[in-house]
């Protein structure tokens, strides 16, 4: 693969045509937070000095890395700006429905873009991301395993860590670590040892999720690695293989905690547990009814009363409070960013960056989906966070993680150009 460093303005030059779309993407995305921050801050008083910090400082920022990184440093920006946007929209609701949350939430955005930051610098050496692969094994399965000894049960699951007065929920953090591992190892396979350490390392981190009860991300890890490997063998009848032998380990689980089987008693009948099981998910669906095309303004909804509004039913809440317009559009964008995650990574500097920029977005899409459908009763409730937008420092920071993989296969990321087939270049 032929590469040349960048003369050109990607996306910062104002009289470019990337410069002029993602400009305009940014003026709207920042007229869309100023409506936002005005419906939040016309109904609180009380914190409305403090919110106007968080709100302006977040779109400061976003200009403030758009001039540097578009402009100054002349790198491709455009994933980041989908972040800015979902990130927000996180912000307002929090500040909205939990107050005391709301410092939290936006020190999370911070971290989080730093985390996205500090990884797209880290993964320019490849040498340096194959160095760290072990490491990395090592801290996610003992991450998990330490979650499983002294975690709490929160909600049926044993997936949260209390320090102080934050929580914590390490599976987060460990997404990034098993998409890191599988595409480095994946990416330098050379023997069968090789390969029978990583499926053991992705045995262990589903298992260990597993006995912890938290199914949901069990489901979203296992849906990575069944990506990763597809992509490094291309076998069907290996994938259908490892899809049997988590059939028989689930069952087994089940077998051990057959408590577990009665979160999912509801599925699909909840108008018949419309009070019982059923009641989040009947009171999801009948009040993002209500929110119409557009909404009915932030603050104004009911679901907002119904418990995890903020992060299970988070989708269904912004259908109510900013329409199904804005539901649908999450959606969309989510699908989008697989479909470029699919196309940058035929063109990427390594398997590394192919690898893991398609399990990332393969995960975020397996996540939106389990969210979306779970809620709206197509799938079985599991409690798994919408990305970017459910409250959840944890889950904040993961989001920008995962979406790093997938900026960092677009080699414009790093200001460099490539010729595609036929002598065109990008």
């Amino acid at each position: 693969m032929e590469t040349t460093k960048n003369t050109k303005m990607y996306f910062g030059r104002p009289g470019s045509m990337y410069g002029l779309i993602s400009m305009t993407v940014l003026i709207c995305i920042t007229a869309y937070q100023v409506i936002l921050s005005y419906m939040v801050l016309r109904d609180d008083e009380e914190h409305f000095v403090e919110f106007f910090i968080y709100f302006g400082v977040l779109i400061a920022i976003e200009w403030v890395y758009y001039v540097v990184v578009g402009i100054v440093m002349n790198r491709h920006v455009s994933v980041e700006l989908i972040a800015f946007a979902l990130s927000s929209i996180s912000l307002f609701l929090t500040a909205s429905i939990s107050p005391g949350v709301a410092k939290t939430q936006f020190a999370a955005i911070i971290l989080g873009l730093g985390v996205f930051v500090f990884m797209i610098e880290f993964m320019k050496s490849t040498t340096r991301t194959a160095a760290m692969r072990l490491p990395m094994a090592f801290a996610a399965v003992g991450l998990l395993a330490f979650t499983l000894v002294f975690a709490r049960y929160t909600n049926g699951a044993k997936n949260w860590i209390y320090i102080g007065g934050l929580s914590i929920q390490p599976s987060e953090f460990v997404k990034m670590a098993f998409i890191y591992v599988g595409a480095a190892t994946l990416d330098k396979l050379q023997s069968t040892r090789s390969l029978t350490l990583y499926i053991l390392f992705a045995v262990s981190c589903v298992g260990l999720l597993g006995l912890m009860g938290d199914f949901g991300t069990a489901l979203i890890f296992f849906s990575a690695f069944l990506i990763m490997a597809f992509m490094r063998s291309g076998d069907y009848r290996t994938i259908i293989m490892i899809c049997a032998a988590a059939l028989i380990g689930g069952i087994i689980i089940l077998m051990l905690k057959s408590y577990i089987l009665d979160r999912f008693k509801t599925y699909r009948h909840i108008w018949q547990y419309i009070n019982e099981g059923g009641y989040q998910q009947t009171r999801s669906l009948v009040y993002a009814a209500s929110g119409g095309f557009f909404g009915i303004g932030i603050g104004n909804g009911y679901l907002r009363d119904v418990f995890a509004a903020s992060e299970d039913l988070i989708f269904c809440l912004v259908c109510e409070e900013l329409g199904m317009l804005t539901g649908f559009l999450i959606v969309i964008v989510f699908c989008l960013i697989a479909l470029g995650a699919a196309f940058n990574a035929r063109y990427a500097r390594s398997s590394f960056f192919t690898i893991a920029s398609c399990a990332a977005a393969g995960m975020l899409l397996v996540q939106t989906a389990l969210n979306v459908f779970g809620v709206t009763d197509f799938l079985p409730l599991t409690g798994v966070t919408l990305p970017f937008v459910s409250q959840g420092g944890s889950s904040m920071i993961c989001s920008w993680g995962l979406i790093a993989f997938i900026k960092a296969a677009d080699t414009r990321a790093y200001g460099i150009k490539i010729n595609r087939p036929g002598g065109s270049r990008r």
